[in-house]
């Protein structure tokens, strides 16, 4: 590492204060740098200004799972190949038709769920690869019903009428994107780690970097959600009109936005930047403020489209559209399982993982007990609808709508 004197990196601006104050000599009032409107941030280093924001390590990821959501809907992939893409090869990331995704320490599978029951978690999204490889795609000429996989109108069902690249794709929204932000990469566990604190107060950098570790590991957060954004200083970092969202967080962060909470992107882009100017000036109680913000608005985002789609999942059942609810049930049940890894601010779910599994799988449940969604041929409308124990119930009070 090498140690820049913090003072260098904002003389000008103490120059401009010093001399603006010098009617005053015995009461100097210290001048600290104003933080940047947009996610900008960079110092001087052997007398040139160097942009200090690194996150290409999410990107990469962020881009192995759009092309594993391709693979998912893929009646040729078999479990091999969508095991080696999100797992990679033992040491490396592998699989991918783009190769500049292969042979990276990358890998979607050692990212995810691995904050909350990560061996539990990771055996059901294994579980759901195998499933499609060996029991969905196999069948797709036939038409799915109850305890038979298939085609039902273009929808990719298991025996359970799920559809798999919806469970495991709305569940990595949650286990992947949003778990590494919130639960990871802008906690103290992660910012203050070892000498980091120290560090970043004293200004030293990364060896051959131009960005503390504090600094770079929120910027990785940062990347998390906005890591395909194509321009993150326009548009309070959503993505333009027209242009991708890619398949997880950002996606349906930007749909929240749109439909049903009008400024929660300037929120969080401006907590995003608060936090990491709150680095840069060694603010640690203004950091972890930025931080709760980040966790609890981006924690509603799952709680939002959880009640989107169940909601949707009765609209269309109650049409006799049968396919589209299975799907939209799907993406609901992907969804409330990414509720385990939300965080109200505090460092816990707003519900927690035995609550949901018990109603996902019957995980931790009685003998005939539980289970409320695991077969969605049979599914209860009260399950979802009762005003105390429904599902979208136990969602409006966790969130407090």
């Amino acid at each position: 590492m090498k140690n820049i004197n913090f003072l260098k990196l904002i003389a000008p601006i103490v120059l401009l204060g010093l001399l603006a104050s010098c009617s005053d000599d015995n009461d100097p009032t210290p001048v600290v740098p104003v933080a940047p409107t947009t996610y900008t941030f960079e110092r001087e280093i052997d007398g040139a200004m160097v942009n200090t924001v690194s996150y290409g390590g999410q990107t990469t990821r962020l881009m192995q799972a759009d092309e594993l959501y391709s693979a998912l809907n893929d009646a040729s992939s078999s479990e091999t190949a969508l095991d080696l893409m999100f797992g990679g090869d033992g040491s490396a990331s592998a699989g991918f038709a783009n190769e500049l995704l292969n042979g990276t320490s990358k890998i979607i599978r050692s990212k995810t769920s691995a904050y909350t029951s990560t061996a539990t978690n990771l055996a059901i999204f294994d579980g759901w690869l195998a499933e499609f490889a060996n029991d969905v795609a196999p069948n797709l000429g036939g038409t799915a019903s109850a305890g038979v996989a298939g085609n039902l109108d273009g929808y990719q069902l298991n025996a359970d009428g799920q559809e798999i690249d919806q469970l495991f794709f709305k569940s990595l929204i949650g286990a992947f994107a949003l778990d590494q932000i919130i639960n990871n990469y802008i906690t103290p566990n992660q910012l203050d780690s070892g000498t980091r604190t120290a560090d970043n107060t004293a200004g030293i950098l990364e060896e051959g970097d131009p960005y503390t570790t504090m600094e770079h590991k929120w910027d990785e957060g940062f990347g998390y959600l906005y890591g395909q954004v194509a321009d993150v200083e326009s548009n309070f970092g959503l993505p333009a009109e027209g242009e991708s969202t890619g398949n997880l967080l950002m996606k349906y962060f930007k749909k929240v936005e749109e439909n049903y909470e009008p400024g929660i992107a300037e929120s969080v882009y401006n907590a995003f930047i608060a936090g990491r100017h709150a680095i840069t000036i060694a603010d640690y109680d203004a950091r972890d403020a930025a931080a709760t913000t980040i966790k609890t608005e981006l924690s509603k985002v799952i709680g939002y489209y959880a009640k989107h789609y169940l909601n949707d999942y009765m609209t269309k059942a109650g049409s006799g559209n049968i396919s589209g609810a299975h799907h939209s049930l799907s993406e609901a049940y992907g969804f409330i399982f990414s509720l385990q890894f939300t965080n109200d601010g505090g460092d816990s779910p707003y519900i927690d993982r035995s609550t949901l599994m018990y109603a996902l799988s019957g995980e931790g449940a009685p003998a005939g007990m539980g289970a409320y969604f695991a077969d969605f041929h049979n599914m209860q409308d009260i399950y979802i609808t009762d005003p105390q124990q429904g599902m979208i119930a136990l969602i409006d009070n966790a969130f407090g709508w």
